[in-house]
């Protein structure tokens, strides 16, 4: 099967969706892989490494679309790369559909594209796909974090995340339990600072218990415990996702209003909408924003931060489907994978995905796919 790779060109996307390694295994099981050229330089790997793993550098995002049958990239596609698309080729992607754009979710229908949606592939009750960008998110969230609690930014508290003998260590509270949350959580008690976590779930707060420490104050969410959350907040993070679903606003003005002036907010969740009233998209060159005396830092592709490491995590975890998608085709991969099928969102014309097509008031029909054997 012909494997494509486009650069990616979304806000500052320094990511790429395959690693040389990974074409390697594509390479040496038959299958033929297009990279466009300079499509790994933000992860720092170049085209001589492609070449070397066994792939054709193309110079043109036209001719990776035009010859290849399968598509692997990250970020949602948009207008002009969908015109660019043959009919039913297979698109895997971040589409991120239920907060995207309407035409381009047509177009794709149009010409009967199956768009396969990263974030919404199962395993075991979890999204193995999304779940290294989330690790990466969680992180990178605290690190960012306390560069804008520093002095070193004009509108920032001046704290120290750990702070000192005889003076309060920051405080951090982090809306959501999953896996955003557990691995802020995880990293602020490295720094030594103050840590709560709510969620509505009871089981991923005892997970967080156990996987960290007992002395993580955790909090079931209810409107009136993210009010008093927020308002104790020195840092913010928002790790809170809908899958499939725009996220709902939990954290509204009046909320931020009651917070400590320069305190900080990264919501992690603008790439589905955002769940603080206030936010809206930034990019990793202009990443913040001050409302009501409040920093917010509001960058939808975070992990392009750690570029590298997300392209070897993303590059690891969507291989496999990937791989079982080029030898045994698109139809025998889904039969053999029940939960891989939920992230189909578009096939043969149709849209697959119900919340989708009810977001968009699309016609949904079931996904039905038969065996080629």
């Amino acid at each position: 099967m012909r494997i494509g790779i486009p650069k990616e060109t979304h806000h500052e996307e320094k990511r790429v969706a395959i690693v040389p390694a990974g074409v390697d295994t594509l390479t040496k099981q038959g299958h033929t892989v297009f990279i466009e050229t300079e499509a790994g330089d933000g992860s720092h790997f170049n085209d001589e490494e492609y070449r070397k793993a066994g792939a054709t550098v193309v110079y043109s995002r036209e001719e990776v679309y035009q010859r290849a049958e399968v598509i692997a990239q990250i970020s949602p596609m948009t207008e002009e790369e969908v015109s660019l698309l043959e009919e039913k080729q297979i698109v895997l992607a971040f589409h991120k559909f239920a907060v995207g754009d309407k035409k381009v979710l047509e177009e794709m229908l149009d010409r009967k594209i199956t768009a396969i949606s990263y974030e919404l592939i199962e395993k075991n009750d979890e999204a193995p796909i999304l779940h290294s960008m989330s690790e990466i998110a969680g992180q990178l969230a605290v690190q960012i974090g306390e560069r804008y609690l520093g002095s070193d930014y004009e509108f920032g508290r001046g704290i120290l995340m750990g702070g000192i003998t005889g003076v309060a260590p920051a405080a951090v509270v982090i809306l959501g339990a999953g896996v955003v949350g557990l691995n802020a959580a995880r990293a602020v008690i490295g720094r030594g600072a103050q840590v709560i976590v709510l969620d509505k779930d009871v089981r991923r707060l005892k997970r967080i218990e156990n996987t960290l420490s007992k002395n993580i104050t955790t909090v079931v969410a209810n409107p009136y415990t993210i009010a008093r959350g927020v308002k104790f907040a020195d840092l913010l993070i928002c790790g809170v996702q809908v899958k499939g679903e725009k996220v709902p606003h939990l954290i509204n003005t009046e909320m931020i209003k009651t917070m400590k002036k320069g305190s900080v907010i990264v919501d992690l969740s603008i790439d589905h909408g955002g769940c603080v009233e206030t936010s809206r998209p930034t990019t990793i060159s202009d990443p913040v924003f001050v409302k009501h005396d409040v920093i917010h830092y509001c960058v939808p592709n975070i992990p392009a931060l750690a570029a590298r490491t997300a392209s070897f995590g993303l590059s690891n975890s969507a291989l496999d489907y990937i791989v079982e998608i080029s030898n045994n085709g698109l139809s025998n991969a889904v039969l053999g994978d029940t939960d891989f099928s939920k992230g189909i969102c578009t096939y043969n014309g149709y849209c697959t995905n119900q919340v989708i097509a009810d977001t968009f008031n699309l016609e949904y029909r079931r996904l039905h796919i038969f065996s080629t054997n």
